[in-house]
């Protein structure tokens, strides 16, 4: 039960914060610098209001960027946060006979906005967690998109210029800007061999590759590709597309971790300190968890991912046991990656993996054997709040 509601009005700058409690009485208000002094300054003013912070919520209008510290702050300190979006809280003060508009009035009516929802507020927490996991579902469409796209060139390039994957990374920004001028082992054989090699170069010296650009002349000249006319032309259409989804999903990407490390960067930081997870597998994988408090084990988050063996048993017939896959697949997909990243490297989980192996387990048993391992470490470290570091899980 919540006994004491905070709105925060966010600029660039500053933020004006404005305390309410439950009779709606306001209890404190201030204006403080948006830096370490300031937001010091608002813990202090709302512990002193407050004993246990548990009782406390705290709400923000989404400002772009501004309001991201000032989150992942409260956040890090226990504090239950929300951010709402501005066309409620303009609908709000709607109800409001008085028109004054200040950042002081504006951090007071988000704060009765938020007493007003006070009976729906876990609606409103909740919505956090879905914001983040549209966004891990949008990247993870787009990785899709991009796989389909990579298998159609594929595809295409065996028609037109079959030797080149062979010899060369053709998913490389170079290689794809290059492929759109020159789409095909013939356009490469007719071209003059100086405008061949000028295709390579940019301005931007990031973009290079590692083998000898002669190579692909000489692999041109000596291909068996035959004459694909129609595929020369909607090859480089096809890698317009792809070079479209790898920026969009750098964007995507982008604003996955950015939002995952305002309103979670703790649990970010904890699961970013074992081998082989990285920050593009941790977001989608807290995206999809959710509040890790929502799990009273690591037993039902195995089972909300759908990970929990479906055993079959009739009288004296006993089936084999699978995975029952009635869980998250977008959790479940995430933690195969991570699992997958992890026994890669040298580490517990790696070990773990090969013992499991040689005591006679198929790769995919021994791999989800070493995924339950690896969500158990996951749910200690996160209810513990502690850091993995040389294989050891180390108070933070």
């Amino acid at each position: 039960m919540y006994s004491l509601f905070v709105g925060i009005d966010v600029s660039k700058d500053s933020f004006s914060v404005s305390g309410i409690d439950g009779k709606e009485s306001v209890v404190f208000s201030l204006v403080a610098a948006m830096d370490r002094n300031g937001f010091s300054e608002c813990i202090k003013a709302i512990s002193s209001h407050s004993e246990d912070l548990s009782h406390v919520a705290v709400a923000m209008e989404s400002t772009g960027s501004y309001h991201m510290n000032l989150l992942s702050f409260l956040t890090s300190q226990e504090i239950r946060t929300v951010v709402v979006n501005p066309l409620l809280i303009k609908n709000f003060s709607k109800l409001s006979l008085r028109k004054t508009k200040t950042d002081k009035k504006d951090a007071h009516t988000i704060a009765r906005f938020l007493f007003t929802q006070r009976d729906s507020l876990d609606r409103f927490f909740a919505h956090q967690y879905k914001d983040l996991k549209d966004i891990a579902r949008e990247r993870e469409f787009i990785l899709k998109l991009i796989g389909s796209e990579k298998n159609d060139i594929r595809r295409m390039l065996k028609s037109t210029f079959p030797e080149l994957e062979r010899i060369f990374n053709v998913f490389g920004d170079v290689m794809l800007l290059f492929l759109r001028e020159y789409p095909s082992a013939r356009l490469i054989r007719d071209a003059d061999p100086e405008c061949v090699m000028k295709a390579f170069q940019h301005t931007d010296k990031r973009l290079r590759i590692s083998k000898p650009k002669e190579e692909i002349i000489k692999a041109a000249q000596d291909s068996i590709a035959s004459s694909h006319p129609a595929i020369e032309q909607l090859l480089p259409g096809k890698i317009d597309t792809l070079l479209y989804l790898n920026k969009r999903l750098d964007k995507v990407t982008d604003m996955l971790v950015q939002w995952c490390e305002s309103a979670m960067k703790d649990d970010l930081k904890i699961l970013t300190s074992m081998n082989g997870i990285n920050i593009k597998t941790a977001a989608p994988f807290l995206a999809e968890m959710g509040d890790y408090r929502n799990y009273k084990t690591y037993k039902n988050f195995i089972a909300f991912s759908g990970l929990d063996p479906s055993i079959h048993e009739s009288g004296t017939f006993k089936g084999m046991s699978r995975l029952s896959k009635r869980g998250n697949r977008h959790l479940r997909r995430i933690i195969y990656l991570m699992t997958f990243c992890a026994i890669r490297i040298k580490g517990p989980l790696k070990t773990y993996f090969t013992k499991r192996r040689d005591e006679g387990l198929p790769f995919k048993k021994a791999l989800f054997a070493t995924a339950h391992k690896l969500i158990r470490t996951i749910f200690a470290m996160l209810t513990k709040r502690t850091h993995y570091v040389s294989g050891e899980m180390i108070t933070g």
